[in-house]
């Protein structure tokens, strides 16, 4: 498959990725990841790999939409849940803590 990523054209295939990767450690996964064999590995790790350029030459977006079109799972962390709002009633009672059962 044909794809371009930071401006140059790469012809991937899924059995190259998987060659290029193998013996590759994944790094500690911070956001997007893709599933190749049994590993995740970071988006940015493997467009790296792949293409041999500096991961400040391409964005995940651009390898994560390769990945995809290859047929690797791709995936991205959930956000974090909003941070529970609570009123100074709530937050004073919280610092005071609960009461000790007698």
């Amino acid at each position: 498959m044909r794809c371009v990523i930071a401006r140059f054209p790469f012809d991937l295939t899924r059995n190259g990725v998987l060659e290029s990767m193998k013996g590759i450690k994944p790094e500690r996964d911070t956001g997007e990841s893709v599933t190749i064999g049994r590993r995740h590995y970071p988006v940015k790790q493997v467009g790296q790999v792949i293409t041999r350029q500096d991961r400040r030459d391409f964005s995940a977006a651009e390898v994560f939409r390769a990945m995809t079109k290859l047929g690797f799972t791709c995936r991205t962390l959930p956000a974090p849940a909003p941070a529970r709002i609570l009123s100074p009633l709530q937050q004073a009672s919280a610092m005071l803590g609960t009461p000790a059962s007698v």
